[in-house]
């Protein structure tokens, strides 16, 4: 099934495999296409999960997808889905019980989001983006690293990084308020439009200023990461228009991306300038 491509490459497959091979570390190139296979194919299934789920609001933001302009029926996404499925935890279970229980509850998360209704509302919307992003995470960081288990430093990277999304995935939210308010979803900027926004500004400030502090990066390196985080919260404070919140969200993941890149600091030492 189709899907916009960028928007799944610039919000979860580049900054997860930034975060993977920063925290892990990353151990070879072997690893790293090993980690690229695991991603794509676990973002097919919660894809093909996402789309038959939400027919009527894709209908109104995205009508080019299968569902909506018809090419595919709501059973036929189904039946893939489950197709889907089996191969992640299958392909997972080659990589031994630790990575099949990492994909089951990915599968788990996608199934009470999309299934279960908690889309349906920020608060649940958070906790299922908390749990799909670590999944992705140290799912991405066991295979792309050494392969030895997650150290200190990986496993506070993973506990940072589920507290970040939970205060700032609201950002990929502003865009969509029409087609989410078209099929009954609670999103944050929907239920407060002008405090959705006010947190988002101050939840960049604060991890900009947090996790460059927390990695212990260089003076130069944290001017530069701070600045974007402020900047990219006034952009979403002040610009309010469609077009404005696609322009400010591609701005966040650019932010994103470098801030998963900051616990490579601690292994390297790469960002002391």
């Amino acid at each position: 099934m189709e899907r916009d491509v960028t928007t799944d490459y610039k919000t979860v497959f580049f900054p997860v495999t930034a975060f993977a091979c920063a925290a892990g570390p990353l151990h070879s190139t072997s690893h790293l296409v090993d980690g690229w296979i695991w991603i794509w194919m676990h973002l097919l299934m919660c894809n093909v999960s996402n789309q038959a789920a939400s027919k009527e609001e894709d209908a109104k933001n995205r009508a080019w997808r299968p569902l909506p302009s018809g090419r595919v029926t709501k059973s036929q996404a189904f039946v893939l889905r489950w197709f889907t499925v089996g191969g992640c935890l299958l392909w997972s279970a080659s990589y031994g019980a630790g990575i099949l229980l990492i994909s089951a509850t990915l599968f788990a998360t996608t199934f009470i989001y999309d299934e279960m209704g908690a889309a349906g509302h920020f608060i649940g919307k958070n906790f299922c983006n908390i749990g799909g992003y670590v999944a992705f995470e140290s799912g991405a960081t066991l295979i792309m690293g050494p392969r030895t288990g997650l150290d200190d430093n990986s496993q506070r990277a993973l506990l940072l990084s589920g507290a970040l999304i939970f205060t700032t995935i609201q950002a990929q939210d502003f865009a969509d308020v029409e087609g989410d308010a078209a099929s009954g979803r609670e999103t944050f900027p929907i239920r407060a439009p002008e405090l959705s926004r006010v947190v988002t500004f101050i939840a960049l400030g604060f991890w900009s200023i947090f996790l460059s502090s927390a990695w212990s990066i260089g003076s130069t390196c944290r001017l530069v990461f701070i600045s974007l985080g402020f900047y990219t919260g006034i952009h979403f404070y002040w610009w309010r228009t469609m077009e404005t919140d696609r322009r400010s969200y591609l701005i966040f993941c650019i932010w994103l991306l470098i801030a998963h890149t900051l616990p490579l600091h601690i292994r390297s030492g790469a960002l002391g300038f």
